[in-house]
């Protein structure tokens, strides 16, 4: 599948939120209430996906100023989420996606064949507006690429 384009009203899922008690987790429950940004990653624990959670956590007054929820989404485990929110202080919610089922609807899957990583989501950040549409979308060029904070949070500002 090819990634939502902006204007495309985003795919709808549930999963496993991994950074509570490992509770399921419906996109739809969090629409209308605010700009959702869900910021796609390849793995806990490297350094990239590490630095671009801390970031997004340095700034996460600046999200919750503007309404919006945030969602980190990755093939971990709920457990190796969990493991990582703790040791990183990341308090907003990583959703894992184990099976891929969200990270290839959302087409962008992934396969890193010199570290053994297939189907892990490639770096990818996208707002919703209340309604589910997408009003930003950003995919890496190369998984070791973070986002321009400063555009994304214009992003959610203007949702």
């Amino acid at each position: 599948m090819s990634a939502p384009e902006t204007g495309d009203t985003a795919p709808t899922f549930t999963a496993t939120v991994g950074t509570s008690d490992h509770e399921p987790f419906d996109l739809d429950d969090v629409l209308g209430d605010g700009p959702v940004v869900l910021a796609f990653f390849p793995g806990a624990f490297t350094p990239p996906c590490t630095n671009e959670m801390i970031a997004l956590q340095e700034r996460l007054d600046e999200f919750e100023s503007a309404g919006a929820t945030v969602l980190g989404v990755s093939a971990d485990s709920p457990f190796s989420q969990g493991a990582f929110c703790n040791e990183h202080g990341i308090e907003f919610d990583l959703v894992s996606d184990m099976s891929g089922e969200v990270i290839r609807t959302y087409g962008v899957e992934l396969d890193i064949a010199d570290l053994g990583l297939h189907g892990t989501a490639n770096r990818s950040v996208f707002v919703l507006d209340d309604e589910g549409t997408v009003v930003y979308r950003w995919i890496a060029d190369d998984p070791t690429n973070e986002p321009d904070y400063d555009e994304l949070i214009d992003a959610v500002e203007n949702a």
